[in-house]
């Protein structure tokens, strides 16, 4: 799944190079037709090319948004099962030494000793 997401980012590259090839070439307008044939957009071309460029860095970063998402969420449910387990085995622990459980602690700090 990686490669084929190489393959576009580096397929959105060339496209970028050759765009910005043909700006340089050609300093004209370029004519962009708006949706539902409501007329015609005029920008120079490196506007265009800038504009093509905003769309495919967004294409990109939408390509790229639903791995990293599933891998947060992969990430905190490994951390609350294994939170899970730490208290399974934690009180398996307390019952087999015959210790009273402790109370949960909400705070992350260890505690301060009286010197």
């Amino acid at each position: 799944m990686r490669l084929v997401q190489f393959v576009q980012v580096l397929l959105l590259l060339a496209l970028a190079a050759y765009l910005l090839l043909v700006a340089l070439e050609n300093p004209a307008r370029v004519r962009l037709p708006l949706p539902l044939g409501r007329g015609e957009l005029v920008v120079p071309m490196g506007e265009a090319v800038a504009l093509f460029m905003g769309l495919g860095a967004a294409y990109a970063a939408l390509l790229l948004l639903p791995p990293l998402w599933a891998a947060g969420l992969r990430r905190r449910r490994a951390a609350r099962e294994r939170a899970r387990l730490e208290g399974r085995l934690t009180a398996a622990l307390q019952a087999r030494l015959g210790t009273p459980p402790a109370p949960p602690t909400t705070d992350a700090r260890p505690p301060l000793e009286n010197a």
